[in-house]
């Protein structure tokens, strides 16, 4: 028998303590290098504008080591756990949400959650963060870190499809929702989409497809055909940077599907703004 892996869980802290300084600091490379290539790119002189001005507010946040927006939001955790592994020093939630509250105190940023979404009281240390849990083999703990501003999670939708409706239908639940976000999800965005499973599982994929990166598309070559539709017709919608026109909409389109039931087709588009965080470690 194997033996198991041992994982501390003061590990486990310090690494999302950093992580999500990280994130919110600086953005994957696939993310920057999209902006960058869009801003000499576009067409239109005030969304080019706009689009050299998110490059510099790159620039100062990294070399600053501030936050590359003011929202630095909720934080989503990825958790790949490897069945061999044992986590020691307490539990694997508390540890997550204590390296989020060491994070959010310690970095500087912004507390945005609310204990309860009635009552609206401020948490103060942005705790807790939403944890997706995947046990996989092996002897590794594989962590995301994804925080996400509400700005662009407000314009994101779940529609409940027909399988009759087919692709057009997909695509169009898409197109609508980029559209009904106008420049309130601050365009150019990336667009997740979940296509498969039930009502919360099409929500999960739509999340973790943001997550991504950028240059890589589907293995599936139908999906892969389905993500370049949709960003040239996104990009063909003229809503442009901030939304003020022009032909840098959306910098990707991510999908992932899963198996469904005869009766349904689930389609979960997740929108998010430029500003599209994740980092990801393994112990």
């Amino acid at each position: 028998m194997r033996s198991m892996r041992i994982i501390h869980t003061e590990d486990i802290i310090k690494n999302i303590k950093e992580m999500c300084i990280e994130a919110n600091v600086t953005l994957a490379s696939d993310v920057e290098e999209k902006i960058i290539k869009a801003s000499s790119e576009e067409r239109v002189s005030l969304g080019k504008q706009i689009l050299e001005q998110l490059c510099e507010n790159l620039e100062i946040a990294r070399n600053e080591f501030i936050p590359i927006c003011q929202d630095t939001g909720m934080v989503v955790v990825f958790l790949k756990v490897g069945q061999n592994i044992y986590i020691q020093g307490g539990s694997l939630e508390e540890a997550v949400n204590e390296g989020i509250r060491q994070g959010y105190q310690q970095g500087y940023l912004r507390k945005s959650i609310v204990s309860d979404p009635i009552i609206r009281e401020n948490s103060n240390d942005n705790t807790p963060g939403i944890i997706h849990y995947e046990i996989v083999s092996g002897d590794c703990l594989e962590i995301t870190v994804a925080p996400k501003g509400f700005g662009s999670e407000n314009m994101s939708q779940i529609y409940m499809l027909k399988p009759s409706d087919g692709v057009e239908g997909i695509k169009k639940a898409v197109i609508d929702t980029v559209k009904n976000a106008g420049p309130n999800a601050c365009p150019p965005i990336v667009v997740g989409v979940g296509i498969g499973g039930n009502f919360e599982k099409c929500a999960y994929l739509a999340k973790k497809a943001l997550t991504r990166n950028l240059n890589k598309r589907s293995h599936l070559e139908h999906i892969k055909r389905l993500e370049l539709e949709l960003l040239e017709e996104i990009n063909q919608l003229g809503i442009g940077p901030g939304g003020l026109g022009g032909r840098t909409t959306a910098l990707g389109v991510n999908i992932e599907s899963f198996p469904t039931h005869i009766a349904g087709l689930p389609v979960a588009i997740n929108i998010c703004c430029h500003v599209n965080r994740h980092v990801t470690r393994s112990l």
